[in-house]
């Protein structure tokens, strides 16, 4: 199976604008994005800190907007399966063009930059960016290698009150069901609650629902009652019922 980072740079490619040729160049030059036969990343593990220049794709991955604009993207058919069989499950249709480029980046990076460098780089990436930078890099998760080192990073981004941010992580992104441990799960899928966002956004969450995700959200309805306030429509998801019955019902 192809690097999920191959197909997203060759739709990138087909799409970049003339004025956005030079950073596709910056953007592969900093992302040790050259390859050899067989798709072997051009600058190995062992020799990334001699070729990294971290200021340079801090750069690079901050000027995406400027260089490459925010119109939408639409896929054709060919690069939906080409993506579909790297394993690129995230709904990236319809990304601003900016957006796929930071995502190509940081799944290009992760090919080929050893963890502990790699988890730096995004740190920074993640602290320094603006909420658009931030959304990018948590959509990025799901396809850099072993990703799991990010759910601490994840499990913060949840925290916040900035509502786009806080979809990039908890909707149509795969991570949060893949890596996070039941406690933040059941945490992401309240504030997801709280902050009106509709659970079927939540990836995985048909395989993630618990019994102690069923009380949390009973509690969360209690409270929302007691005050006076609405309980969401779609809270009946979490429910140990809803699946049983689901599990049981007679295809018409």
């Amino acid at each position: 199976m192809k690097h999920p980072s191959l197909p997203l740079l060759d739709v990138l490619s087909r799409r970049i604008p003339t004025a956005g040729s030079s950073w596709l160049e910056r953007a592969k030059k900093v992302t040790g994005a050259g390859v050899r036969a067989g798709g072997a990343p051009s600058a190995l593990p062992s020799e990334a800190s001699t070729w990294l220049d971290r200021d340079r794709f801090l750069a690079t991955f901050t000027a995406a907007a400027r260089a490459l604009g925010k119109a939408p993207l639409g896929l054709d058919a060919d690069e939906r399966d080409a993506l579909e069989a790297a394993g690129v499950a995230a709904a990236i249709e319809g990304w601003p063009l900016d957006e796929l480029g930071r995502v190509t980046m940081i799944a290009l990076i992760s090919r080929c930059l050893p963890g502990p460098e790699l988890e730096a780089l995004l740190e920074a990436c993640y602290q320094q960016g603006d909420g658009r930078e931030r959304q990018a890099l948590l959509r990025a998760l799901p396809l850099v290698t072993e990703a799991e080192r990010f759910v601490p990073m994840a499990v913060e981004a949840c925290r916040t009150n900035e509502l786009p941010v806080f979809e990039a992580i908890a909707c149509e992104n795969a991570y949060p069901a893949a890596y996070f441990p039941d406690l933040n799960f059941n945490q992401m899928v309240l504030k997801a609650m709280f902050m009106g966002v509709a659970l079927a956004r939540i990836v995985g969450l048909d395989r993630r629902r618990s019994s102690e995700l069923a009380r949390m959200a009973e509690d969360f309805a209690s409270e929302r009652r007691a005050a006076g306030r609405s309980v969401p429509a779609d809270i009946g998801l979490l429910s140990l019922e809803h699946e049983h019955e689901r599990a049981t019902r007679i295809p018409e």
